[in-house]
């Protein structure tokens, strides 16, 4: 029996996540497709390609064909959204999926009409654009839709959005190009600069999930780390021993900004909704969220309670998918005709 597979899809930056309706997620792989630069063909796609980075020969490429949430190589982009299409279909069926993907808000028409036109081309018979703090909010189970303020803050790869939602609208938001990236790359300024050697992305991703934290604990001081990097002096290889206090204190400028964001939103909204987020909290979702102190440092600095989402990694999947029962939001989303 032929089915038609409708999906929700959180296109990011670091990880493309598939949600397919009545199964849940069922992709959860890298934005990264390996290709070989001679003759322009997808060598492999999602975690096999991302295994591939900084191990390549000259003629194999490993590309993340999305920068800061929006496409950046629109030919690569559109065959790893064909690609996670396919696979989440399973091959082939008849009916074509309505897809709904999570954009950051305030993307250009521009931008829009990239993503609408490589998910037609992907396979979609129709393609709905949803704010990333919507989707975020959705799929964390709040009551968007209630004239009652909720506030979410989603760091992802690329960017972090921030958004206080009323009424099943942005009431408003903030979109910084500050989130897990500019993360890495201040773990690999701190050893560039403080030891004199050069780690690559894949290893600063690493330490910042095994040891990355934002507020002083004695518990996170005590954390550590090994890390294998090339030595700017002598040109050979050195390992070092880092600590969670020194890279504490790499992160948290980067954090400062996303928390300065989160309060200039705040200071946007009216009080009736202020009122509303005090009692409900701040809700984080996205790897960023899972950042160590992240939540108690959000909540000293803007005195209110900050929470993690439940599953906060696909949160913007789930809340896409689950767009598609909510009529009243769906029929305000930009679409393809």
């Amino acid at each position: 029996m032929f089915k038609r597979y409708d999906m929700g899809i959180d296109l990011g930056t670091a990880n493309t996540l598939v949600y397919v309706k009545g199964k849940g997620i069922v992709i959860n792989e890298p934005s990264v497709v390996a290709i070989n630069v001679e003759t322009e063909e997808v060598i492999k796609v999602g975690n096999e390609a991302k295994n591939m980075i900084g191990k390549t020969p000259a003629y194999i490429k490993a590309i993340r064909p999305l920068k800061d949430g929006v496409i950046a190589d629109y030919n690569i982009a559109l065959a790893m959204l064909e690609y996670y299409i396919n696979k989440a279909q399973k091959g082939f069926t008849f009916f074509r999926p309505n897809v709904v993907v999570g954009v950051p808000v305030g993307i250009t028409e521009v931008e829009s009409r990239a993503i609408i036109e490589a998910g037609n081309e992907a396979g979609a018979k129709r393609v709905f654009l949803i704010e990333e703090p919507m989707a975020t909010a959705i799929g964390a189970n709040l009551d968007v839709e209630e004239p009652s303020g909720n506030m979410v803050v989603d760091i992802g790869g690329g960017t972090t959005e921030i958004a206080v939602i009323s009424l099943g609208s942005l009431v408003t938001w903030t979109s910084i190009r500050v989130a897990g990236d500019e993360l890495d790359e201040a773990i690999i300024q701190y050893v560039r600069e403080v030891y004199r050697v050069v780690i690559g992305e894949r290893t600063a991703e690493r330490v910042k999930i095994e040891i990355g934290n934002v507020y002083p604990d004695k518990e996170y001081d005590e954390l550590e780390t090994y890390v294998t990097g090339i030595d700017l002096s002598s040109g050979l290889p050195k390992k070092l021993i880092l600590k969670g206090g020194e890279i504490r204190e790499a992160l948290r400028p980067i954090v400062m900004q996303i928390i300065e964001s989160t309060k200039n939103t705040l200071e946007k909204t009216p009080p009736e909704l202020v009122a509303d987020i005090t009692e409900k909290g701040i809700i984080t979702a996205g790897g960023g969220a899972l950042l160590r102190g992240l939540t108690k440092l959000m909540t000293k600095e803007t005195g209110i309670d900050t929470l993690i989402a439940d599953d906060p990694l696909t949160c913007v999947a789930r809340g896409a998918g689950l767009v598609l029962d909510k009529v009243s939001i769906l029929s305000r989303l930009r679409r393809n005709e």
